[in-house]
């Protein structure tokens, strides 16, 4: 399995990951809104301590995804930050008000029980701490076909479910990617030291693969409802992480009949994250628009035989 430091590691980052996603809608919530692009944007939310704060809890996430990773086995840490969601609802829930209905609880529920079962029967080994170059080349290029691949089928279809799910795909392959080759470059810190970190590729890989990841979660926000894509998202992170601590790190779970728990585990995490999804504070947090009348999207009032 992997050191308790790890999992701690992985809670806290994914504590501040839900703290600065708060923060952060609650700075935006203070600043005039725009129909576009406002470059003064940055210079309104500088002055502002919440939004601040939220960066610097974005900059602990990071440090504390770090250290899980040098800890921990990938395919471990990563699954583990699918609990960032319900964090951010109850974090929203205190600094910006709004309430959980009863199904958000049960998602909630669902799963926290679907993410411990399905770990627990995974019982997922420590695997190494380093991958060899050799392993890198058919990993990257396959997940570059798939995010490319997603984007393209996202960008052929209108705004809608199908559109999001297909970018909350890409963006589960970008998060997964990043962090495989953040514990390399974790790695290469503990054995090299700064020096190390900052001449290898991997460093400067993940910080490329995490904007674009962001990048595309924008878009997979924006496409369509919260319902599509954060069920893809939640899953596609966990599942893909885990295939990169098997075929990078020789990380290993366990198979056989051992697969019936873990895929009730699964079933229960994505029931859960539909249930979230559902919940009007998560769609506030994420900024995700819902479905809307087509006079709505298209900045036209409603004529008086749509009211």
């Amino acid at each position: 399995m992997t050191t308790w430091p790890a999992v701690l590691f992985a809670l806290l980052a994914a504590a501040s990951n839900a703290l600065a996603t708060v923060l952060q809608r609650r700075a935006a919530r203070t600043v005039p809104l725009s129909a576009g692009l406002r470059l003064g944007l940055l210079v309104d939310l500088l002055h502002r301590a919440v939004w601040l704060g939220g960066m610097l809890a974005v900059v602990a996430a990071a440090c504390f995804q770090a250290l899980a990773l040098s800890q921990g086995a990938l395919s471990v840490v990563q699954p583990l930050f699918v609990l960032e969601l319900p964090l951010a609802l109850l974090i929203g829930r205190v600094l910006l008000g709004g309430r959980i209905p009863r199904s958000g609880w049960v998602g909630v529920a669902l799963l926290v029980v679907g993410l411990g079962s399905a770990l627990a029967a995974a019982a997922p080994t420590l695997g190494t701490t380093h991958a060899p170059f050799d392993r890198w080349v058919p990993a990257l290029a396959v997940c570059a076909a798939v995010i490319v691949t997603a984007v393209g089928a996202a960008l052929r279809r209108g705004a809608g479910g199908v559109r999001a799910a297909c970018f909350a795909g890409a963006t589960a392959v970008g998060y997964a990617l990043t962090a495989a080759m953040l514990k390399d470059a974790t790695h290469a810190w503990q054995t090299g030291g700064p020096a190390a970190f900052f001449s290898t590729w991997q460093t400067y890989g993940f910080a490329l693969t995490g904007v674009l990841a962001i990048f595309l979660l924008e878009n997979a926000m924006q496409s369509g409802p919260l319902t599509a894509s954060q069920p893809v998202l939640t899953l596609g992170d966990a599942l893909l992480s885990l295939s990169l601590g098997v075929t990078l790190f020789d990380e290993r779970v366990r198979t056989g009949w051992w697969l019936l728990p873990e895929a009730v585990g699964v079933a229960l995490v994505l029931w859960g994250a539909v249930l979230l999804s559902r919940v009007a504070l998560a769609r506030d947090l994420t900024g995700a628009q819902d479905e809307a009348p087509a006079a709505v999207r298209e900045g036209t009032e409603p004529g008086p035989a749509d009211i």
